[in-house]
């Protein structure tokens, strides 16, 4: 176990207490907006791989409109309204996330937890981002975040792999709410969101 692994736990638990305590009136008024502006369910809940890849369930606030067979909105693109793009460019959608930290699933600075059908996809070198608990937010998030290339990502992951410190962690901390008060590398390039790992190259 690295040195700073038991610290960065207690500080965990620490910090998304707090968290969940000072933020439970905004959480409150952002699931009844998500209730009025896309329905139900509020929360949007997914397997995601853990530390170690062990499969948890991320939770966040909703912001695309629901996959419906019978809409024409089957992108990400058609189906993210305004109001869901404006959760996701002030990271208002990643607060139920707390709880996710509090559990034990993530952390608050980490690898972002990415989709399951990822994991065969990895090489050796990139599967090392599940040596540590995911993130709300991490490294490649105050990077670049969804500009970036995945190769590049993956890099910055397995970066804050080897060098995890308190001090590291303070300064993407600070990073992260310049980049949301910025609203900085929300999507890729001509893209709502990120196009998936594994479908193009770069």
């Amino acid at each position: 176990m690295h040195p700073y692994d038991s610290v960065k736990r207690m500080l965990d638990v620490v910090s998304s207490t707090a968290g969940l305590i000072v933020l439970s009136p905004v959480m409150l008024a952002v699931a009844l907006l998500v209730r009025l502006r896309l329905g139900r369910p509020v929360l949007f809940a997914q397997q995601r791989p853990g530390k170690g890849g062990r499969l948890f369930t991320l939770r966040k606030f909703r912001s695309m409109q629901n996959l419906d067979a019978a809409s024409p909105r089957v992108t990400d693109g058609q189906r993210l309204t305004r109001f869901g793009n404006v959760l996701r460019s002030t990271s208002l959608d990643e607060l139920p996330s707390l709880w996710n930290v509090l559990r034990g699933d993530m952390s608050v600075v980490g690898p972002r937890p990415l989709l399951v059908e990822y994991l065969p996809l990895y090489t050796t070198e990139q599967a090392r981002r599940h040596e540590v608990r995911p993130g709300i937010t991490g490294l490649a998030q105050v990077n670049g975040r969804n500009e970036l290339t995945w190769e590049s990502k993956f890099a910055l992951d397995v970066s804050y792999v080897d060098r995890r410190s308190f001090g590291l962690d303070a300064r993407i901390l600070v990073a992260t709410l310049r980049a949301v008060l910025l609203r900085e590398g929300i999507s890729a390039p001509g893209q709502a969101t990120v196009v998936k790992f594994g479908e193009r190259n770069g």
